[in-house]
């Protein structure tokens, strides 16, 4: 109500933006759209894994800005959250713990939308006009084009994952393309990256990535130092099927 009423005490005209603010503006779009999904596929807290009412609003709107506006980022994003959204019912059991990707049931993802995914990201990259969540997407394909967990194209990831970090670096992206390569080229290859990323201060309080420490230290044999990044990853937690599963892991950890 403050906001219609500052518009209009203010005479601020409704105007469509010029095409050349278009893709400053769709960017804007894209982040808020994508940050809506995330929150849906996986909950930042609560009790459940997902919001599929969060999710189900954000394809909506990505549905409708790709059919108003069919820029090759937009088409890019609709594709990967279509490829993610094709997971969410093997993402958790019917007890609502979580279910990781190598052991989910792959005939349960849903080919429907992982077809159209696939086709929404291949036109995305023959514009060559592509972007950060067009290169996101592709990833998310080779994934769910995988029909085993060994079949999965790892090394053609890495290859994504490289080209994703010249193009829109983070530390968010920097811990994914180390997992990839731990997947690659084993454990002891990626953890020096997750080591150098943890001393870093953006990811200090990030709980996926002192999980994914512990992990690679637990498939190294390396306990205590599983142990300690277990603990640490559970404190900053606060999605309880998160916190579960970090449990089991550390249950599971011989000393």
């Amino acid at each position: 109500m403050r906001a219609k009423a500052k518009i209009r005490d203010a005479g601020i005209p409704y105007e469509v933006p010029a095409a050349a603010e278009l893709a400053e503006r769709l960017d804007a779009v894209l982040r808020v759209i994508y940050l809506v999904f995330n929150e849906g596929y996986s909950a930042s807290s609560g009790i459940s894994a997902t919001r599929a009412d969060f999710s189900a609003e954000a394809l909506r709107l990505a549905r409708l800005l790709t059919d108003l506006l069919p820029e090759p980022e937009a088409m890019g994003l609709l594709a990967l959250m279509l490829l993610h959204e094709s997971r969410r019912a093997a993402r958790t059991s019917p007890e609502g713990d979580l279910i990781v990707l190598e052991h989910q049931d792959r005939t349960s993802w849903d080919q429907r939308l992982i077809a159209e995914g696939v086709a929404l990201v291949e036109k995305a990259l023959s514009s060559r006009r592509f972007g950060p969540y067009s290169l996101q997407a592709a990833i998310s394909a080779l994934h769910a084009e995988a029909r085993t967990p060994e079949a999965t194209d790892w090394a053609q990831i890495v290859a994504l994952y490289d080209l994703l970090a010249r193009l829109d670096p983070s530390p968010v992206i920097a811990l994914n393309r180390a997992v990839a390569i731990a997947m690659r080229d084993g454990p002891g290859a990626a953890l020096p990256l997750i080591e150098d990323i943890l001393k870093g201060k953006e990811l200090k309080d990030y709980h996926l990535a002192h999980a994914a420490h512990a992990d690679l230290c637990r498939r190294l044999g390396r306990n205590l130092e599983a142990r300690a990044s277990y603990v640490r990853a559970l404190g900053l937690a606060r999605q309880e099927p998160e916190r579960r599963f970090l449990k089991q892991r550390l249950a599971e950890l011989k000393t």
